[in-house]
Parts: C-alpha cells; sequence; structure tokens
C-alpha cells in the first residue's frame, strides 16, 4: 500500500482526468474492437492471435480472482482513497487486475506482430501508461498489476508463434479450440463446485460464473466461425478504403445491436443469466467471425467498380 499512499498525495484535478481517460483502453470494449477491426481489415491470423489471447487471458484472470478472493485497496484499508471516477468500474475482486491484462493482451499482441516501428512503440507505450492507470486511480495493487502484467506478456511471446504454425497447420488451430473448450469447461466446474467459504461474495461469485458461461459459448462461436470460414467463406481482409470504413461501422454497429439486443429476450427466454450469456456471446462471435465476413466479397466489388 506504500506505493498506492505515495500516489494518492501527489493526485491532482489534471492528472486524475488524463489517468481516468487512459484506464478505458483497458476495458473489454476496446479489446474487441481492435481485434475484430484487425480481423476484418488486416490479418485473420493476427485477428485469431489476439482472441485466443482474450480468451487464455480472460479465463486465467476468473480463475485467479475467485481462487484468491482479494479485496479492492480501499476495502482493504478503509483510510486509502481513491479517484472517485474510477470506482464505478472498478467491481468485483482485486486481484489480478483485468484492465492490464486487457491492456497487455491488446496492445502488447498488436506490438508483437507489427513490422511498423511507430506502431510497435505506441502499443507500448499505451500498455505501460494503463496499466500505472490502475495504481494511479488506487483501484489495484502492485502485485494486481504485476501479476496481470506477468501473465498477459507470457502469453503474447507463446501463443504468437502458435498462431503462425496453426495457419499452415489447420489441424494444430483445431486443437487450440479444443484446448480453448476444455478451459473453458474446467473453469466453469471450478466455479460451481469449488468449496467456497460460507462469506465468499455472492455477487462476485456470480459474476465469475456468468463470465465462465460467456466465454464457454463464445469458443463454441469461434470453432465454428473459424470452420465455416475455411470450408466455404475464404473471406479476404483487403478493400479500398471505404469499403473498410463500411465493413467496421457496420459491422460493429450490428454487433453492438446483437450484443443488447438480444440480452434481455435470451435471459427471458432461458431464465438463466449463465446459458442466456452463453448464447448471446457465441451468436456474437458467429457473427462477426462469419456471417458478416460472408459479405465482404460482395463490398470488395463495390470497390473495384470505382
Amino acid at each position: 500500500m506504500n506505493l498506492l499512499y505515495a500516489l494518492e498525495s501527489v493526485r491532482t484535478p489534471f492528472w486524475d482526468a488524463v489517468f481516468s481517460a487512459v484506464t478505458h483502453l483497458g476495458e473489454e470494449t476496446v479489446f474487441m474492437v481492435a481485434a475484430i477491426l484487425i480481423f476484418w481489415c488486416v490479418s485473420k491470423q493476427e485477428g485469431y492471435y489476439l482472441l485466443l489471447m482474450g480468451f487464455f487471458g480472460t479465463v486465467v484472470n476468473q480463475f485467479l480472482k475467485l481462487l484468491f478472493r482479494i479485496p479492492r485497496p480501499w476495502v482493504r484499508d478503509p483510510d486509502f482513497t481513491i479517484v472517485e471516477s474510477a470506482r464505478a468500474q472498478a467491481t468485483g475482486y482485486s486481484f489480478p487486475s483485468g484492465h492490464t491484462q486487457n491492456a497487455v493482451a491488446t496492445f502488447g499482441g498488436i506490438a508483437r506482430s507489427t513490422r511498423q516501428p511507430w506502431v510497435r512503440w505506441a502499443c507500448v507505450a499505451v500498455l505501460l501508461l494503463v496499466s500505472f492507470s490502475r495504481l494511479y486511480l488506487g483501484v489495484h495493487t502492485p502485485l494486481d498489476v504485476g501479476v496481470s502484467f506477468a501473465v498477459a506478456g507470457v502469453m503474447v511471446l507463446t501463443l504468437y508463434p502458435l498462431i503462425r504454425q496453426a495457419d499452415r497447420k489447420p489441424s494444430l488451430m483445431a486443437g487450440l479450440i479444443a484446448g480453448m473448450l476444455l478451459v473453458g469447461i474446467a473453469y466453469l466446474v471450478f466455479a460451481y463446485v469449488y468449496p467456497f467459504p460460507a462469506d465468499v461474495d455472492a455477487a462476485n461469485l456470480a459474476h465469475g460464473q456468468e463470465n465462465g458461461w460467456k466465454l464457454l459459448g463464445a469458443t463454441v462461436g469461434f470453432g465454428i466461425a473459424w470452420w465455416l470460414d475455411r470450408r466455404y467463406i475464404h473471406f479476404d481482409t483487403r478493400a479500398v478504403w471505404w469499403v473498410q470504413l463500411l465493413k467496421v461501422v457496420l459491422g460493429l454497429a450490428l454487433l453492438m445491436g446483437i450484443r443488447a439486443g438480444l440480452k434481455g429476450p435470451l435471459l427471458a427466454l432461458f431464465g438463466s443469466a449463465g446459458v442466456a450469456g452463453a448464447v448471446r456471446y457465441g451468436i456474437m462471435v458467429l457473427f462477426a467471425g462469419a456471417v458478416w465476413p460472408a459479405a465482404f466479397r460482395y463490398m470488395a466489388r463495390w470497390g473495384k467498380k470505382d
């Protein structure tokens, strides 16, 4: 807590605003947009790379949160204050940091795969700033941030060569997807069967269980989308600039519409937030990985007419 108290003592309204803005770059939505933009417009291989890191990183993060159940810094020390604007997003257990995990996976992955030095250094700067912002805002301890940084860093380095090989060896990619499915099931079993103590926070436990269902559904959608593209679609990421813009803007609008629009109806249909989340995220990934890309060949023809 010494470092957090030191940062608390030097906070100013200006830097509060700066780091409150910077920390948003570690949110799930930013990761989702970055991964999809790369998958649709730059490289399918690099898109798969980011998505794999997102999956394995989230599973590890959620597993550690439920296993250790460490409260937030201001809960552990009532005398400590945080930047109030960060409180709303700082839910759940403290260890490890989800924002740091997302930032290192997203921007570290882009830095690892890009050939542009300026992009690489810009991404490194962003992931360092997001990590520091969690400390400055007071919502995580150095241990929370450090462990997340290390876990995501290992994934950035180890998954990249695997995904490059998987591009040439479909059986390896199928194995990775099967591994994702098994890991997702194992996490769900842990979240429901592990003998948590009687004083466990029910809301945090339910949140972890719901996330497990979402990951499982997303994995099934990912596997189906990968198979459909390899077997039938074979979409091309290349297009003229305005077609790329159309792909991203309209595609993301439709995806966010699915994300928000199906939540209520699926919950009413299944009566379970977990199952509804699994189906919703499965549909979202299937749409992003196969349904929308199937339209790219027709959009590319519009560009050629110009």
